[in-house]
């Protein structure tokens, strides 16, 4: 039997398996579509059901995955061209875009801001968001765990410079959370909910309150022009699916754990959390752009971004028949 605690080694180890080699780095041939996932969500379940591989097949279209640990890697692989489309949280595009990569924003998704949380060890003396001063916070750098961190620490009216910020993979980070070498971890789920089921683990805060859940869908700019018949369509099929899903939990829980590896009852944790909707596909919007927008100024201003950004100059439209 599995364990929660022995889930989140399973996690480290799976998300570090990224399958880059086997991605080829041309620009996508016609009748292939290239797609990056991570671990949860409607992507990772529609790679479960094959609903998206059936639907693309029947158009003579041949979809290849590989899957990452988190948004950072998958928008360098986006970005060189060895991806066509992908997911990720809010931050990671912000970074994509200040190294000039070239990605375009092609949709949008909301998750529960529940989902996302500044954990610590159960025996911690960290009991509020204002004890994190002086004391070491990891996250993954350019991921959506660095805008939680941010902002929780801004509420709690700490500088950055009066933490000792740690930048660190999912996997990696999971470890020194466990062996105590960090004293607390920003991080989204399904770890979140793994960390959570652990009886020596205490959640300090969720981002409930401090952060929107804005996570986006995004293209390489190349195949974006070269496809833009192909966006649409994707976006719907994950729509479809995901609403499907969300209606029918009891047979879409197992069938997310099983290509996750995340236990059943945490996958159920994930799925039912406040406000999370797997059918919540959508184009990208002008809340969205604007969301983005106010994201990347922040992180200018606080030197976090080397140059400011004009999130619209990357927004993909679809064309109007």
């Amino acid at each position: 039997m599995v364990t929660r605690r022995q889930t989140l080694g399973f996690l480290a180890a799976g998300a570090v398996a990224m399958a880059l080699p086997s991605v080829r780095r041309a620009h996508a041939a016609v009748g292939q579509l290239r797609i990056g996932w991570q671990k949860g969500g409607v992507l990772a379940l529609a790679k479960s059901n094959g609903s998206l591989d059936r639907y693309f097949d029947a158009k003579g279209i041949k979809l290849t995955w590989a899957e990452f640990s988190s948004g950072p890697p998958l928008l360098e692989a986006l970005g060189s061209g060895a991806l066509d489309l992908g997911p990720t949280g809010d931050v990671p595009p912000l970074f994509a875009q200040a190294a000039r990569g070239n990605i375009l924003y092609v949709g949008t998704y909301k998750g529960s801001s529940e989902g996302s949380a500044i954990l610590v060890r159960k025996e911690s003396l960290i009991q509020k968001l204002e004890d994190l001063k002086g004391k070491k916070l990891a996250f993954k750098r350019g991921s959506s765990a660095h805008n939680v961190a941010v902002k929780a620490l801004r509420k709690a009216g700490i500088a950055l410079s009066e933490v000792t910020l740690v930048d660190l993979s999912p996997p990696d980070a999971a470890a020194a959370f466990k062996n105590g070498s960090i004293d607390a971890w920003s991080i989204w789920d399904p770890y979140t909910a793994v960390a959570e089921a652990d009886p020596q683990t205490r959640i300090l805060t969720t981002a409930e309150g401090i952060v929107d859940s804005w996570s986006y869908f995004l293209a390489n700019g190349n195949f974006a022009a070269d496809n833009a018949d192909l966006i649409p369509e994707f976006l719907q099929q994950l729509a479809k699916a995901g609403k499907a899903a969300q209606a029918d939990l009891d047979a879409t829980v197992p069938a997310l754990a099983k290509i996750t590896g995340v236990p059943e009852d945490i996958t159920r944790v994930t799925l039912t959390r406040k406000g999370f909707d797997l059918g919540d596909v959508a184009a990208i919007s002008d809340d969205a752009v604007a969301y983005q927008q106010a994201l990347a100024d922040e992180f200018y201003d606080l030197k976090i971004l080397p140059r400011k950004l004009a999130v619209s100059d990357i927004v993909w439209r679809a064309k109007a028949s």
